[in-house]
């Protein structure tokens, strides 16, 4: 069982390192260890951490970020945000970028795919036969390598992709020999995956048209979200729109975004 100084030690490296805020969350954090640490022979949390610090290939806490930080998404979820984004913020993008056919989009948590190629979905139905003649792909970061791996190979249960729409579904997966589904290799040509802390410094040649920051500011606290925000909206486009998840806000006395509809912000 993790004692309260271990507990403290790995909530203050989490902070320090990636800004996410478990000083709530010590039961699930004992309980997603515990058996790793049994298995990988660590006779405490304390040994464990020392190794996760000591260790240059990064690999532990890497592996360690893996386990705390849960990636629960699916397609179609929120699906009112894309409703917006096709009738709204897509409209504006086309119009602004009519001659540089140059369209940014960042996905900040792109989890294990299903958002980011949601995007790109709806982007690509958009656009129509125009689509061929736009840089619309998009980027996905997130700090969770084995979420990115399972992104990149995009392979899903037939069970996550019963809410798109069967044209879709058809048009831009294949079935494979146990049912599951895997992207086309066109569609995953239109997502980049990265890995990308948000605490670090945003490295964007060229300001966003849209980022979607969805379910992930509840990781972290006050004054951690309000600087992400910030630098959100320094990133952005005059114009720009920013999603959060549904169930976030932001605080609107000290963000300088507009609020067009609950969890979706404009700049």
């Amino acid at each position: 069982m993790i004692t309260d100084n271990e507990f403290l030690r790995i909530v203050s490296f989490l902070k320090q390192r990636y800004g996410i805020d478990m000083s709530q969350k010590k039961v699930i954090m004992n309980g997603r260890l515990e058996n790793y640490l049994k298995s990988g022979g660590w006779s405490s949390f304390d040994e464990y951490m020392n190794d996760v610090e000591k260790d240059a290939s990064g690999e532990l806490e890497k592996t360690l970020v893996n386990f705390l930080t849960t990636n629960h998404t699916y397609f179609m979820r929120e699906f009112g945000h894309f409703e917006f984004f096709k009738s709204v913020v897509l409209p504006w993008i086309q119009k602004k970028e009519e001659h540089s056919k140059d369209m940014r989009i960042w996905c900040g948590a792109s989890s294990t795919g299903e958002e980011p190629y949601m995007i790109a979905m709806v982007v690509n139905e958009f656009l129509g036969l125009d689509h061929k003649n736009w840089d619309a792909r998009i980027l996905a970061t997130d700090i969770s390598t084995q979420a990115l791996s399972h992104a990149i190979a995009g392979v899903y249960e037939d069970e996550h992709l019963k809410s798109v729409p069967a044209n879709w579904k058809r048009h831009f997966f294949n079935q494979l020999k146990d049912g599951s589904y895997v992207a086309t290799d066109e569609l995953k040509k239109e997502v980049i995956f990265r890995k990308f802390n948000l605490m670090e410094p945003f490295p964007f040649r060229k300001k966003m048209h849209t980022v979607f920051l969805r379910n992930v500011m509840i990781y972290f606290d006050e004054a951690t979200k309000r600087e992400l925000v910030q630098k959100v909206y320094d990133s952005l486009e005059p114009g720009g729109y920013l999603f959060v998840g549904m169930t976030e806000t932001l605080d609107r006395s000290s963000t300088p975004f507009q609020l067009v509809q609950p969890s979706i912000f404009k700049k």
